[in-house]
């Protein structure tokens, strides 16, 4: 195709090519990488809706910073002493999001965008009033113990400014799904067969939803508030100390020396990446304007390279400790500690990054590439010594995690950290402007994932007051005819569908509501069956033909979408094997079994990832027969069930696929001129 022979210096949009030309190659990189940085923040203006806000100048600038300055210092203050009920808290965070997102996100394409409107500002008053009318009279509703007219009336008033404001920042299917679900509150006696209920009354559901913990104010915004906030803004604190750079230059040092060296370095930061960054196409115009010209100048073709970017940037969203916003609110929804989560996360996070290096490495090894070269990998030294003290920080939430300490107290002391280490370096040193943008950076991160959960809670809140979630449950199980594998399906398709039109947060709240009861009802372990769910929403980022990580990439690399899409949902196909193996061996997320039970499953689980990845790529130390790749898939999926015959069988057919070929490059079915026998 002819998109894939574009030259690397044809991936950028830098009107003076000519002029650049005649530069000094160091001049021209850094221009070139100047202008893909800022064609990744227009690619993200088109893909994601929470990135197409205002850019002030002048007094709404300021304002702007003020406001969001002001509400990250709420939060480390409240988190750092608790001074505030959670009712208030989570109010006075909702009052925030509104002021941030009625200044920053123009409510239709003809709004000005140097100024907010005079509705704009109309909305921002009534929606403020609206939240802080909880602050300031739910001591009065307590005493009272029912509710008045005013109390009916505000709430009213606050359900249509989450629409609205979710509208503009997350954007309308997410709206779309709430009114859905409202009215099917308010219209449940007219819905024939088994989801149809009793119906209930407006004052109800606004009583639910508005004056109760299982609604608007429930566990979704409450955990918004607290962990999701402060681990937002740790993250756009060690962004600020140049922690992005640090990670490119670690990944260069650590996979640069092997084959496709290239497109390991993206696998490898988007991972470390993902260690502070919970957000799939963020991780992806983090590292693809430096990774994908870097893969297409080594001969990796350009569709390919944003592929591979995307996926990389996907799996960031389970990779401990931080993952994605959504996995703070499994914590609370099956009631353990955070660090168990975080633990149960690290070997599929594992199995995942494997998967896509293995299909990499084979493509490496199919295409006869080579090592990068010595001078184009910075020295390990040099970069541990200029930045490798802003690894402390994560050292640090790690540790206060692992011995009880709750998240909370983890980011808080994270962000001291991070503040205080980075005066070890003068590359790394914060001024007092530094310190203020990672404040207000923080809080504009926090706004589209806070009015997520703002808007989810009216889900919630309904599920929970008609019983749906179980009325769900019982018909998927019904539906599968009580088979464990055939739910697991079902649940699968459930997330990745609703995965396609929400934000993963989102996806996740609404499918453990709805569709993890099915797999408990068959005994799965609740974990294994929650982070079943939070995988696919995060999978459905790959998964076309809503693959918003892929369009982000192929904006990035002026690929067309669709190829990129498809070619990604190729690449990670080995990574959906993942969800299901821990749903058959909970060792997997280290629960129930020992040591050698845990080492047993993981092992297999290795080999079957990769065995997978061979047959989906037709290659292994050779080209692939029909049957040798059949053989290749059929052990996968037999290393997915738990089992010694099965585990056995699944062993054998890979081991054998492994010697047939061994055997026929010895005899003269070589691998590409200059990789080794064995590969």
């Amino acid at each position: 195709m002819m998109a894939d022979a574009r030259q690397p210096s044809e991936m950028t949009e830098n009107p003076s090519r000519a002029a650049t030309g005649a530069m000094e190659p160091e001049a021209r990189e850094v221009l070139e990488e100047k202008a893909l940085e800022e064609k990744a923040e227009r690619v993200l203006e088109k893909v994601e809706v929470e990135s197409r806000f205002r850019r002030y100048t002048g007094k709404w600038a300021l304002a702007v910073s003020v406001v969001a300055v002001a509400m990250s210092c709420f939060h480390l203050y409240t988190s750092g002493f608790g001074v505030l009920m959670a009712m208030k808290q989570r109010s006075i965070h909702l009052a925030f999001l509104f002021v941030l997102t009625f200044l920053l996100y123009p409510g239709s394409k003809n709004a000005p965008k140097k100024r907010p409107s005079v509705m704009d500002m109309l909305w921002l008053a009534v929606s403020v009033s609206s939240a802080l009318y909880i602050t300031f009279m739910f001591d009065a509703f307590s005493i009272r113990g029912s509710a008045v007219l005013s109390d009916y009336v505000m709430g009213t008033v606050l359900i249509v400014c989450i629409l609205e404001a979710t509208r503009r920042s997350v954007g309308k299917e997410l709206m779309l799904l709430a009114i859905v679900f409202l009215l099917y509150g308010f219209f449940g006696d007219y819905i024939p067969g088994v989801l149809g209920h009793t119906g209930f009354t407006f004052k109800r559901i606004i009583y639910q939803l508005y004056l109760s913990s299982e609604g608007i104010f429930g566990v979704a915004l409450g955990v918004s508030s607290t962990y999701i906030f402060l681990f937002i803004l740790f993250g756009a604190f060690l962004n600020a100390t140049g922690m992005g750079q640090f990670i490119k230059d670690i990944s260069l040092t650590l996979a640069g020396r092997t084959i496709g060296g290239e497109a390991k370095v993206a696998i490898i930061a988007s991972g470390l990446m993902g260690m502070i960054n919970g957000s799939a196409v963020g991780n992806v115009a983090a590292t693809g304007t430096f990774t994908i010209p870097l893969m297409v100048q080594k001969g990796f073709r350009p569709v390919f390279s944003a592929a591979v970017v995307a996926v990389a940037g996907t799996g960031g969203m389970i990779m401990p400790p931080v993952m994605g916003a959504a996995s703070f609110i499994m914590a609370e929804f099956l009631g353990i500690h955070y660090a168990k989560i975080m633990l149960a996360a690290a070997i599929p996070a594992v199995l995942y990054y494997l998967a896509e290096y293995a299909v990499v490495h084979i493509e490496a090894v199919r295409l006869g590439m080579r090592k990068l070269s010595a001078e184009e990998i910075p020295s390990p030294w040099k970069v541990l010594r200029e930045r490798g003290q802003l690894l402390v920080p994560i050292v640090v939430i790690v540790y206060l995690l692992l011995v009880g300490r709750t998240p909370l107290y983890a980011a808080f002391y994270g962000i001291v950290a991070s503040v205080a280490v980075s005066f070890l370096s003068k590359a790394t040193r914060m001024s007092l402007k530094t310190f203020l943008g990672a404040l207000e950076q923080g809080a504009r991160g926090a706004v589209s994932v806070g009015m997520a959960c703002a808007v989810v809670g009216n889900v919630i809140g309904v599920v929970n007051l008609t019983g749906l979630g179980l009325v769900l449950g019982d018909n998927i199980v019904s539906l599968a005819g009580g088979n464990v594998l055939f739910t697991v399906f079902l649940t699968m398709v459930v997330s990745i569908i609703l995965g396609m039109g929400l934000p993963t947060t989102a996806c996740y709240i609404v499918t453990a509501t709805i569709a993890a009861p099915a797999l408990l009802q068959l005994g799965v372990e609740p974990l294994a069956a929650h982070m079943f769910v939070y995988y696919f929403a995060c999978l459905s980022n790959v998964t076309p033909p809503v693959a918003i990580a892929s369009y982000g990439a192929a904006g990035i690399s002026n690929q067309k979408p669709a190829e990129v899409g498809w070619t990604g949902f190729r690449i990670s196909l080995a990574a959906f094997l993942i969800p299901f193996t821990f749903v058959y061996n909970p060792q997997l997320l280290l629960v129930g079994g020992n040591a050698v039970s845990i080492a047993m499953a993981t092992g297999t689980s290795i080999v079957g990832v990769i065995a997978l990845a061979a047959s989906l790529q037709n290659f292994l130390l050779a080209p692939l027969s029909l049957l040798q790749r059949a053989m290749l898939f059929a052990g996968a999926v037999l290393l997915i069930f738990p089992g010694i015959e099965t585990d056995a069988a699944g062993t054998v057919l890979v081991l054998a696929v492994w010697l047939w070929q061994r055997r026929d490059v010895s005899r003269g079915r070589r691998a590409p001129e200059g990789i080794p026998v064995g590969g």
